[in-house]
């Protein structure tokens, strides 16, 4: 790296966290090649229609397409002070023939907004595809350890066991709720098209002397040579800014569950029963050098964070637009959109690197359980006990005494729980210690656990899977 290079910010979304197909769909090279092929498509569908373009200023412009006079805009731009302008000439330099038709009957919006409508489309289908992919592992995952038990938490106090499959569904569930919303914003997007100046097209009617229908045609032949279905019946200058808050609400959503999952794995790490992936030579602490941080998940929450918060900006900017438009949007669509999208791709990529990577310790988690299940058994004993002639009352109110004794001698003494030892010492549960520790099978206490895993896999994800196959696979590298 040269050493001018150092004395420059750089966002570490590009730097560090984002993918380079993710940062190339909000590239330069990417944006205006997209303007081009836009203004590509309004000459052709101006001389399909019956304006005097020829054959041979489409082909100039086409010829041109792609190999951008960036330094001839950015000189243009600093005398203009107009980016849509700049390379209206930038490309007219190149296009002599073409030059007088560039971005005939157009407003700065028609290659602006048309470009920001396709670039998201884009890039939520990058989103998609990452997002099928990370249900892809999390299935792996819950299905490898469908059988599992675990103690499961409420309050992050101990409570009824589950399985570790089971609560990978959990994750699972709340990322097929952001693909749910994902593909309605997705398949809901249609251009802006070519609506003029304050969205009444009356640049177009002129030029088509008065033919509206001609009009009305223009933006559906455009949509279609963009590989869109249409354009939005109405508009003012610009594409509706709600457009964008929707957008970035369902990457938000997907912050949601990320950081959800984040925080799940960072206290299981904690109770060293799950922990993400470590490498050999990574190192935890500058100070402890035996301490394995969960650096990943900890950037997948600082990175939701921002994601989630990122939200309010399309929402200010779509609340605050004045009538037909205003550009106090423009600034702050460069920097909230395309962010948002650089952070969620590198949070997808995380999501997957952790699971993929995903130690399980067996022994742990049952030491946690078995600590634990005593309490968690107490129903069922006091059952087999009244079947054996007790008083449900009476053996309520022993079971209750006893546990608080166990619950003592564990939190004030620290001891082991002896619950079963106190309960078995009672006449009035008829039970010996071993018949207590026969019942203390931890797959007895799961419900239907393992079920559940089975059925939504096979109900919910598998045809998720099976319909997106060309989606799966995708290879991430995690920079730092």
């Amino acid at each position: 790296m040269a050493e001018e290079d150092y004395t420059r910010y750089v966002s570490p979304l590009s730097e560090r966290y984002a993918s380079r197909e993710m940062q190339y769909i909000f590239s330069p090279e990417k944006k205006f090649r997209t303007w081009r092929k836009l203004w590509i498509a309004l000459a052709e569908s101006e001389k399909e229609l019956g304006l005097g373009i020829t054959e041979e200023q489409i082909d100039e412009m086409k010829a041109h397409a792609d190999d951008i006079n960036f330094a001839d805009a950015k000189a243009r731009e600093k005398i203009v002070r107009h980016d849509v302008m700049s390379h209206v000439y930038a490309y007219g330099l190149q296009c002599p023939k073409a030059k007088g038709i560039i971005h005939l009957g157009a407003t700065s919006c028609y290659v602006g907004d048309n470009t920001d409508i396709i670039l998201m489309t884009e890039a939520l289908k990058l989103v998609r595809k990452k997002l099928i992919s990370v249900l892809n592992e999390l299935a792996n995952f819950a299905d490898k350890y469908k059988d599992l038990p675990t103690l499961a938490f409420t309050h992050f106090q101990p409570a009824q066991p589950t399985t570790v499959g089971k609560r990978a569904t959990l994750w699972m569930m709340e990322l097929k709720l952001d693909l749910d919303d994902l593909d309605y914003v997705l398949g809901s997007l249609r251009l802006l098209g070519s609506k003029g100046t304050t969205g009444t097209q009356a640049s177009f009617l002129e030029l088509f002397n008065g033919d509206h229908e001609k009009c009305r045609r223009l933006d559906q032949m455009i949509a279609d040579k963009m590989g869109f279905p249409g354009c939005y019946p109405v508009s003012g200058q610009t594409y509706s800014r709600k457009n964008d808050s929707r957008v970035i609400a369902v990457l938000a959503g997907i912050a949601q569950s990320a950081h959800k999952f984040s925080n799940d794995i960072r206290l299981l790490q904690h109770l060293k029963e799950v922990e993400e992936p470590f490498e050999k030579t990574q190192i935890g602490s500058s100070a402890m050098a035996y301490k394995r941080n969960p650096m990943r998940c900890e950037r997948m929450a600082s990175l939701s964070n921002y994601v989630m918060s990122d939200l309010m900006n399309p929402m200010l900017v779509a609340s605050t637009q004045w009538f037909e438009r205003t550009l106090d949007d423009s600034a702050n669509k460069r920097l909230s959109v395309p962010e948002g999208f650089l952070a969620i791709d590198g949070i997808l990529d995380l999501y997957l690197n952790v699971v993929d990577g995903l130690v399980v310790y067996p022994k742990v988690i049952e030491k946690h359980l078995m600590a634990e299940l005593p309490f968690m058994a107490t129903e069922n004993i006091m059952m087999d006990s009244v079947k054996a002639g007790g008083d449900r009352q009476e053996l309520h109110e022993k079971i209750r005494e006893l546990s608080m004794i166990a619950g003592r001698n564990v939190k004030e003494f620290g001891k082991e729980n002896n619950l079963l030892e106190l309960i078995a010492a009672d006449p009035a549960f008829h039970v010996t210690l071993d018949q207590l520790k026969a019942n203390m099978d931890p797959r007895k206490y799961t419900g239907r656990a393992p079920q559940q895993v089975e059925e939504f896999l096979a109900e919910v994800i598998r045809p998720i899977l099976d319909g997106n196959r060309e989606d799966l696979g995708v290879k991430v590298d995690i920079e730092v």
